[in-house]
């Protein structure tokens, strides 16, 4: 049974953890990076030692992060930084003014790279050249529309024909991991009010399925979506969810 649950509600259900000091932005990091050591695994291109400390060389395997300005963006930097520890090529590319400043330090101090060009169809040749997209530009908190402008949506859009014309998982195209949920989505109703969205094959989401993964449209952009606990259970299994399934 998957239940979903607004974006508020996730938040009330973080709000005392997260005034307890508890990690949780570490937790849902630590199970990102997880994920997407299996995901290159399975891809055959997972840094020697599969999770061990490994010198990044030629067969390193490159994941490129699109860092948004939220928390959203300082998931995907933690996990960067995770798996530049390992010995995987980490490419950050800044999509918005600003990133999560302790997420930025954790990454480039373990060998992540930011890439500074501004122009989107160089992102997108750093891209098609990537086994695997971390798509960390916006999380539950957007209530623009749409969601996506500016720099974000530019490179998005450059990137969207590096990741459509091929199969699923095909070797020749690279990867595409959403952070929470896919950037651009309605997290409560499933809404897709421009189609600038990259399209995951996995969608990594934390504490409790947002209902707009589980309705409206954005089924069409989620892939598999996969729960990861970061210690919510408590205080979402006292409210009532949006969608029941």
């Amino acid at each position: 049974m998957r239940n979903g649950y607004s974006a508020a509600q996730i938040r009330a259900a973080e709000e005392p953890h997260l005034a307890a000091g508890e990690p949780l932005m570490q937790r849902a990091a630590a199970a990102l990076a997880d994920e997407i050591r299996g995901l290159l695994r399975v891809r055959g291109a997972a840094a020697a030692g599969g999770g061990n400390s490994a010198p990044v060389g030629a067969s390193a395997p490159t994941v490129v992060l699109l860092v948004g300005t939220g928390n959203n963006g300082g998931d995907a930097l933690f996990a960067g930084a995770l798996l530049a520890a390992d010995g995987v090529r980490v490419e950050i590319v800044p999509v918005g003014g600003r990133m999560h400043e302790d997420g930025l330090s954790a990454a480039t101090a373990a060998g992540a790279r930011v890439h500074d060009s501004a122009d989107p169809a160089g992102v997108a040749s750093l891209v098609a050249n990537a086994d695997l997209i971390v798509d960390g530009i916006l999380g539950t908190g957007s209530a623009a529309d749409p969601a996506l402008r500016g720099r974000a949506r530019e490179i998005v859009a450059a990137i969207l024909p590096v990741v459509r014309p091929l199969p699923v998982r095909s070797p020749a195209r690279p990867l595409v991991v959403a952070v929470d949920i896919p950037s651009g989505i309605g997290a409560d109703d499933g809404s897709v009010p421009d189609p600038t969205v990259l399209p995951a094959d996995t969608t990594v989401t934390f504490g409790g399925h947002k209902a707009g993964l589980l309705m409206g449209q954005a089924q069409r952009f989620t892939g598999l979506v996969k729960l990861v606990d970061i210690g919510l259970a408590l205080e979402l299994g006292a409210m009532r969810p949006v969608v029941r399934g």
